[in-house]
């Protein structure tokens, strides 16, 4: 085995592979620096290990296989991984922006492999710029805090009350 052999992903390439770490690297930084539950490491996966199923698929005989059928697949796994990050308490839903953030990080993998690097390395910013700027948004008006916002508020407060010890 030559040295070439040894470092070859044939039918991946290392440039796929680092841009499949760096959009899920960003996103999940982003996540996980405001204590989301879809951080670095779950993003990260996400992003290679769709990138890895679609390539696979798209490098087999197309006689054999159809590669839209696996990216269904996972599109559909990447529902129940989705919806095991949501929950309900008290009437409010809570997790639903990161599991939207799991289905795109799973479209991210899929462009990648279909539609190039530098485009996926795109749409992760303007992801990026989605979750960050919302949340600049929600700081500066009040109008976009109404709706789960105010039960999420009356959420905390309530288990905030139910914690502190008796006087």
């Amino acid at each position: 085995m030559t040295e070439n052999e040894f470092w070859s992903l044939a039918p991946f390439d290392w440039a796929s592979v680092g841009t499949a770490l760096l959009c899920g690297f960003i996103i999940g930084l982003e996540r996980q620096l405001r204590g989301k539950p879809v951080g670095i490491r779950t993003s990260t996966l996400i992003v290679l290990g769709t990138y890895i199923f679609v390539g696979t698929s798209m490098s087999l005989p197309t006689a054999n296989v159809d590669a839209t059928r696996i990216i269904g697949q996972v599109v559909t796994g990447v529902g129940f991984l989705g919806a095991g990050v949501m929950m309900t308490r008290d009437g409010a839903v809570f997790g639903v922006t990161s599991a939207a953030a799991i289905w795109v990080l799973a479209a991210l993998g899929v462009c990648i492999a279909i539609a190039g690097k530098l485009v996926a390395i795109k749409l992760a910013l303007v992801v990026l710029a989605i979750l960050w700027g919302v949340e600049l948004l929600e700081s500066t008006t009040n109008k976009l805090t109404r709706g789960v916002h105010v039960h999420l508020e009356t959420w905390k407060q309530r288990n905030n009350q139910d914690r502190q010890p008796p006087v």
